[in-house]
């Protein structure tokens, strides 16, 4: 491997670790150090795999918000309890950054519940919440991990 190949590797293995523990943007990291490295290769099947990555990742970000968001409201979750959720995480992601959004969501779920529920039967819809929030990781990490893949078969192929 070349010491670019060993940096990319690098790179990738941050941003999945960005996606477990939500300090850097993870995804767009792992996408960022692929297109490093199609740059510095800059053969076709260096553009392939970069697309392929693309491809992965943004799919999965899509899945990651649309699998959750249907659990979500199955579960009896009402749109109003979602949008109060989104509030807080925005503005969770700018008081406590990044692990901010994740705590918003579920404080806007619980504080929305236990105004239309009560407190005592709103922890189940809290807890839908959580689940969804560890489902939408699991989700963007599988994306990246796909994506990871992509590169190392691009790498040993070139």
């Amino acid at each position: 491997m070349s010491p670019t190949e060993i940096l990319i590797a690098v790179l990738i293995a941050v941003g999945i670790a960005g996606i477990i523990v939500p300090v850097l943007p993870g995804t767009v990291l792992v996408l960022g150090a692929i297109l490093v490295w199609a740059l510095e290769i800059g053969t076709s099947t260096a553009w392939v795999v970069f697309a392929v990555a693309t491809t992965l990742l943004a799919a999965g970000t899509v899945v990651k918000y649309l699998v959750p968001g249907r659990r979500l409201k199955a579960s009896g979750v009402p749109n109003r309890t979602l949008l109060v959720g989104g509030v807080l995480a925005f503005v969770g992601f700018f008081v406590v950054p990044v692990v901010g959004l994740f705590l918003g969501f579920v404080l806007g779920i619980y504080l929305a519940e236990c105004a239309r529920v009560g407190a005592a039967r709103a922890w189940p819809s809290t807890t839908a919440a959580l689940k969804a929030v560890g489902v939408s990781i699991l989700i963007e990490l599988v994306a990246a991990a796909l994506a990871a893949a992509t590169w190392v078969v691009g790498v040993v192929v070139t």
